[in-house]
């Protein structure tokens, strides 16, 4: 069923009013009750496109997240100026345009690539695929350049080229891709730090499973990309989702915390059965693929959960298996839970009831002391602002990482702007139902005179 649209007409009785108006009718237009929101890359993300080569690369800026596009097995460069201390990510997150066919092994490459043009290598992920799901979706891979101890490639400084890959498979679409890309900047320990040094893992941790987060059920509806990721807290959350749809969610998890996460699909009336139906995956704060989890579905009540994962720790990094390494620093992590296309077939486009049951274990511990400024700033911890915007529900203000720090300051100014909106709404009506008025008496009495001037009313607008 399609949205109605009204339009108003008439004579405007205050500009800021109209302005107001406008931006409210336009912010309210959303798409048929059929579809569902597309991905909604970071506001005023900076437009750069790739080179063929690396020497003609447009290099990018640490804390800045830009957007490119893809083509069909296309290959792109860009470049970075790295220092010889600080570590590096530069993650890609590829979106296909809605409809688009995929395939098991299309997917998305990153690498980090040294001044000679050798691929650096930090035992890091830096691919991402569809697999089994072959189902589009925006899908997130990154690469690292990791200084300091413990590493044996790229450490110098010079000019470094990220290459971006895209890889597709028989029968899928060639459609381009849109690419969203972050970098983010990890300077080095502080020489003084008690643990400026650290080489190894933690061997030992709680890796037993938690157990499931109960409570009472908050509705909360998640974004639709990480721009938009809804902050949650502790807890058991409930949302809808649609085939083919992917929401996103973020947890802030602080030095020492444990994260726990489940996604569980209510019951519904179809038949058949389907495989890696729902797809739930955890990202850290430099959008660095930690875990997922996946489940099929065949019309009754279903849950996929994540592996239990160690707390964060600056060390983490230095451990063989992707899972424990994703969780080397704090800040937000972010949730990505998507529901299959195919499922539109068996059982219906939905929404169908989504239950996230989200559990951060421990108390928060001593953070590493940097021996300069991160890149986006404070990237890496959890404020105040970040706990109250997990409790209240804000979506995120920026592209992940450090931006979205004064996600509460604005969401109080975008409530006093509302309230604003009312105030001077209020004001409109009033004056224009005065006016109506002081025009019908004055048409039986002819024009008012005040101080030897006539005062001129308002005519009634035209139009609905």
């Amino acid at each position: 069923m399609g949205r109605r649209t009204q339009r108003w007409r008439g004579r405007t009785v205050l500009a800021g009013t109209a302005a107001l108006f406008s931006v409210a009718v336009t912010a309210g237009q959303g798409v048929a009750a059929d579809t569902f929101p597309p991905y909604r890359f970071t506001a005023g993300a900076e437009r750069v496109d790739g080179a063929a080569r690396p020497s003609n690369a447009v290099r990018l800026t640490a804390g800045t997240t830009y957007r490119s596009t893809v083509r069909d097995d296309g290959k792109l460069y860009y470049g970075l100026r790295l220092d010889g201390t600080s570590s590096a990510y530069v993650s890609a997150t590829a979106v296909p345009k809605p409809g688009t066919k995929v395939v098991y092994s299309d997917g998305i490459k990153v690498s980090l690539l040294d001044p000679d043009g050798h691929k650096c290598f930090s035992g890091d992920a830096g691919a991402a695929r569809f697999g089994p799901t072959e189902s589009p979706r925006p899908l997130t891979a990154w690469a690292s350049r990791r200084a300091g101890p413990g590493t044996y490639s790229c450490k110098g400084a010079g000019t470094y080229a990220v290459l971006v890959e895209r890889t597709s498979g028989d029968g899928s679409s060639p459609d381009d891709w849109e690419l969203e890309l972050g970098y983010v900047s990890e300077p080095a320990l502080k020489e003084a730090a008690p643990s400026a040094a650290p080489t190894a893992a933690p061997e030992v941790w709680d890796s037993a499973s938690p157990q499931a987060v109960d409570g009472p059920v908050r509705t909360r509806k998640g974004g639709t990309s990480f721009h938009t990721a809804r902050s949650l807290e502790q807890g058991v959350w409930k949302d809808g989702i649609s085939a083919g749809q992917t929401l996103f969610y973020r947890v802030p998890v602080d030095w020492g915390q444990q994260i726990d996460a489940t996604a569980e699909l209510g019951p519904s009336d179809g038949d058949g059965f389907l495989g890696n139906a729902l797809v739930i995956s955890l990202y850290n704060p430099v959008r660095a693929l930690v875990d997922d989890a996946d489940t099929g579905y065949g019309g009754a009540r279903q849950r996929a959960a994540l592996e239990p994962l160690p707390p964060v720790a600056y060390e983490n990094r230095y451990a063989v298996d992707d899972q424990v390494g994703g969780m080397r620093f704090a800040g937000w992590y972010y949730l990505a839970v998507h529901l299959r296309a195919g499922m539109a077939e068996a059982f219906g486009d939905g929404p169908f009831d989504l239950t996230l049951r989200v559990g951060v274990r421990g108390a928060a511990g001593k953070a590493p002391v940097y021996g300069g400024p991160t890149a986006p700033r404070d990237v890496f911890e959890v404020t105040a602002g970040d706990r109250a915007a997990a409790s209240n529900g804000s979506a995120a203000a920026g592209g992940g990482g450090g931006a979205g720090r004064d996600t509460t300051m604005k969401a109080v100014a975008a409530g006093g702007i509302g309230a604003g909106c009312v105030l001077v709404l209020g004001l409109a009506v009033w004056t224009v139902t005065a006016r109506r008025r002081a025009a019908t008496e004055a048409a039986a009495s002819g024009p008012p005179v005040a101080d030897g001037r006539v005062v001129r009313t308002y005519g009634r607008s035209r139009g609905r």
